[in-house]
């Protein structure tokens, strides 16, 4: 099945006002026109966005204080996030659920705003994508077998989730990092990744066997989410590797939520006989964009120091974490 792309989702009516625009004009506007949102332009680029929770927002906390003839410009949310107009579904809903967003301008390759993308669109073309898929996979059933495992690859594709340690997967983790590495350079936003690897892994699943194993990676996928910030992201980097981004953290944030993380771990006393601990621990390896005052040029740079990073706390003895 071709993949979807977000020229073909969007709507081409976005009502735009310029940054000097009156607040008083954008709260008339979206009162009485009822509009969810409103794109601020600067010559025809997108350079920030109004929504109903920012308006209610400054109208909530500031009422009677501010003054409705200010511009714009200082109540819009801003830098924002935005979508290339062919960028797939995939992308566009690993971006809004990573970002925690409803509205999202589309913009071309010249960066010129051409639509505009809701959350409740994407999700509709989602489920349609996969309800067109299931009834594929039904049909093929008295076809051949063949068919049926092709369209429920294609079906498991879509899915953004590993559905064992319910994070984020492999796929979405690359549309992310893309996504986070390009608003750092666009906006000059620090970014850091950690890397983590459950110790000896291979030796708890041959003692314990494999259902144990999977409860095991379970357990440590929720003690993660429990000690992580709202904003940050796991994912499921591949067998007992996980992969963290932290979005406005620095290396020194990083190193302490490193160590946090790896504590938490070995605090959660799961037993494993088959290491020298005694119990299931983590290694940790992890990086900032900025190094030395230099920008990384890609993720998968600071991927390769991350690993490196990794390789580094795993040699020097393990339940612990190396950090740039």
């Amino acid at each position: 099945m071709k993949e979807i792309h977000v020229k073909t989702l969007m709507t081409e009516d976005v009502t735009c006002l310029s940054p000097e625009a009156p607040l008083q004009l954008v709260v008339k506007k979206m009162v009485e026109q009822r509009y969810s949102c409103i794109v601020i332009n600067k010559n025809e680029v997108p350079i920030g966005i109004v929504t109903e929770r920012d308006l209610v927002k400054v109208l909530n906390h500031r009422a009677g204080e501010i003054d409705l003839s200010l511009p714009v410009s200082g109540f819009m949310s801003s830098p924002i996030v935005r979508l290339n107009e062919n960028q797939t579904l995939f992308d566009a809903m690993v971006i809004s659920r990573a970002e925690k967003i409803r509205h999202i301008p589309v913009v071309n390759g010249d960066e010129y705003l051409v639509g505009l993308v809701t959350y409740s669109d994407l999700v509709n073309a989602h489920f349609h994508v996969v309800e067109i898929q299931s009834e594929m996979i039904e049909q093929a059933v008295a076809v051949r077998t063949g068919k049926l495992q092709q369209l429920n690859d294609e079906l498991q594709a879509l899915s953004m989730e590993d559905h064992l340690m319910e994070i984020g997967n492999r796929r979405a983790m690359e549309v992310d990092l893309g996504h986070t590495h390009d608003a750092s350079i666009r906006y000059g936003n620090l970014y850091s990744v950690l890397l983590m690897d459950i110790d000896f892994f291979k030796r708890y699943n041959d003692y314990y066997g494999h259902q144990a194993g999977d409860d095991a990676l379970k357990s440590v996928a929720e003690t993660l989410k429990a000690n992580i910030r709202g904003s940050d992201r796991l994912y499921r980097y591949g067998g007992e590797e996980i992969l963290l981004v932290l979005p406005q953290t620095n290396a020194v944030q990083a190193e302490e939520a490193a160590r946090k993380l790896v504590s938490s771990i070995a605090k959660s006393s799961i037993s494993h006989e088959k290491s020298p601990y005694g119990f299931l621990s983590i290694s940790c390896g992890g990086a900032c964009v900025l190094n030395n005052e230099h920008l990384i040029s890609n993720w998968k740079e600071l991927i390769e120091q991350i690993d490196r990073n990794l390789y580094q706390a795993k040699n020097n003895g393990r339940n612990r974490s190396v950090v740039s």
